[in-house]
């Protein structure tokens, strides 16, 4: 509603670029800066004013307008406006906010992707989860979304765990707990490489023989990756991720060789010290085979980056992969480029997580497993309801849902490209800006509508004149353009700050207004407003890969 009022504006005064903001709490409830228009026709704003303000007031939802230090102040038919977004809300339920804006386009999404034979670490985290809100969003837009779980099967990493798993492993404390003994052979190599140089060429010579299929390495790298896959099903179940594809790095082995004919057919392809490169203006060249012809990351994502295109034909591509690999998708746009593309390719980049102010680092044996992040999450979370809720029932399903939510609000409502600590004692508080008190708000809305019936046709309409009131129903039509802000920006933190801030005002408005009075028409007015408010709450949480609660 506000967003047709704000469009009828924008004909009345003949500009679709002109600004129209939503003024602080206590004053007009929409502002047009005048300053522009002035200063092209040059005039004083009072004269802008002057002219538009009559052609402005007669837009039917108008009740005055005033001038003030250059704004064209506009004040509304609360009552009115009011009642046809709350009604709105109420009548498409969880498709508020829901566009067509993507009709007929595929975007394909590129996210989490751990390393096979290596635990579900907390930094994977971050990109599962930024990837899962973005898909959501995405597909809040109208888009088919394509999710695929680029496996990191493939690599020098699988050379090193086959040289440690000869000299060291043991099949039966494998058998036994295999990722652990995995992790615990990774880290031994490495402290072990720091002695022997021979160890690295080994790696490479293990992971040549992979490429080239010998059958004993092949056998060993299938056990990894199936006992690592399991792990990860787990995992993804237990955050409510799931995803269309899992096609890893192995998978285009075979694919490989035709796209460097292709680059040399093109003539992209020269020698450098052995190595086989291509040359990009303005950065590094790009590496596709090493001196001993085996493939480079580079070579293989080109290849997945040409191979979904031909599958899925898609509008757009988004790898949701850490900060350091900017330079990565920077030469991969170049290289695929160069080859006569024009890929719409987004690289939504994030920070590290850090423990105690320090980076996790497998190599090193200082990491943190996420199974074990997420299991004290919902133990911890699990003593706070008691605590609140001794009888509550489900409490092993709410307390995963609030445990889990907690760990994934923590990420999302920060800017992405920034470093996150984790710390579970501040991110399952019940105050602040916290999963649990997205959550709880949430659970205060459903105790109250649970015995309530809601009647709109008694419903008293002037209750949304009241500042209180309106400042919600404000905040409750930014909806719409919020998601569309997030999806565009691909930060899932303007959703996640949104929805604090709803959170905030609901609870300011329970602390000063009784909800469930007596006189039948301010009541059924309070069960709408926050209905709608509920709404837009839970659509949000489950937007952010959250689950919402009734009971807590």
């Amino acid at each position: 509603m506000i967003d047709l009022i704000k469009q009828r504006i924008k004909t009345v005064l003949d500009h679709d670029d002109v600004i129209i903001e939503t003024p602080k709490k206590g004053m007009a409830d929409l502002a047009v800066p005048l300053f522009a228009h002035a200063r092209k026709q040059g005039v004083s704003p009072k004269v802008v004013y002057d002219k538009v303000a009559e052609v402005v007031q007669d837009i039917p939802e108008i009740v005055r307008t005033e001038f003030s230090n250059g704004f064209l102040n506009i004040f509304l038919v609360r009552s009115v406006v009011g009642e046809v977004i709350l009604k709105d809300i109420l009548s498409r339920d969880h498709t508020y906010g829901t566009s067509d804006e993507g009709k007929d386009k595929t975007v394909v999404m590129d996210y989490s992707s751990p390393n096979i034979a290596k635990r579900f670490s907390v930094g994977h985290l971050r990109s599962t989860m930024i990837g899962n809100a973005l898909r959501h969003l995405y597909e809040k837009g109208g888009y088919k979304v394509v999710s695929i779980n680029h496996l990191g099967d493939w690599g020098t990493q699988f050379g090193k765990m086959i040289v440690a798993y000869r000299l060291w492993g043991d099949d039966t404390l494998i058998k036994a707990n295999p990722i652990d003994e995995l992790q615990k052979l990774y880290v031994r190599f490495h402290k072990a490489a720091e002695d022997d140089d021979a160890l690295e060429q080994q790696a490479r010579d293990a992971l040549l023989k992979l490429e080239q299929g010998d059958s004993e390495t092949v056998m060993l790298w299938q056990w990894f990756k199936d006992e690592s896959l399991r792990e990860f099903m787990d995992m993804y179940d237990l955050l409510g991720v799931s995803f269309d594809a899992h096609a890893g790095e192995s998978f285009y082995n075979d694919k490989m060789e035709p796209v460097v004919e292709q680059l040399d057919k093109l003539g992209l392809l020269r020698i450098d010290e052995g190595a086989t490169i291509v040359d990009l203006e303005d950065m590094p060249p790009a590496l596709i085979k090493r001196s001993d012809g085996a493939t480079l990351y580079m070579t293989r994502d080109l290849t997945a980056l040409l191979y979904r295109h031909e599958t899925y034909h898609f509008d757009k591509i988004i790898y949701v992969v850490g900060n350091e690999q900017k330079l990565h998708f920077r030469q991969l746009k170049a290289l695929s480029d160069k080859m006569g593309h024009d890929f719409d390719l987004v690289h939504v980049n994030f920070g590290l997580v850090l423990v105690d102010g320090k980076k996790m680092s497998t190599r090193s044996g200082r990491y943190t497993r996420l199974e074990d992040v997420v299991n004290q999450a919902i133990a911890d979370a699990k003593t706070a309801i008691m605590a609140k809720n001794p009888n509550l029932q489900d409490k092993d399903d709410v307390a995963r849902a609030v445990g889990i939510g907690a760990l994934i609000f923590n990420d999302l409502k920060n800017e992405r490209h920034l470093d996150i600590d984790l710390n579970l004692e501040h991110m399952l508080t019940f105050e602040g800006h916290t999963g649990p008190y997205l959550q709880y708000s949430g659970v205060r809305i459903a105790s109250i509508l649970k015995d309530s019936t809601l009647d709109l046709v008694k419903a008293d309409m002037s209750a949304y004149e009241e500042n209180h009131y309106f400042e919600v129903v404000k905040l409750l039509a930014q909806f719409p353009e919020i998601i569309e802000k997030a999806r565009l920006q691909h930060a899932p933190n303007i959703l996640a700050r949104y929805l604090i801030n709803l959170a905030q005002s609901f609870n300011t408005f329970y602390g000063k207004e009784k909800i469930l009075v007596e006189e039948e028409g301010r009541l059924q007015a309070n069960l709408l407003f926050i209905k709608a408010i509920q709404i837009v709450l839970f659509e949000g949480l489950r937007l952010l890969g959250m689950t919402p609660l009734d009971e807590m």
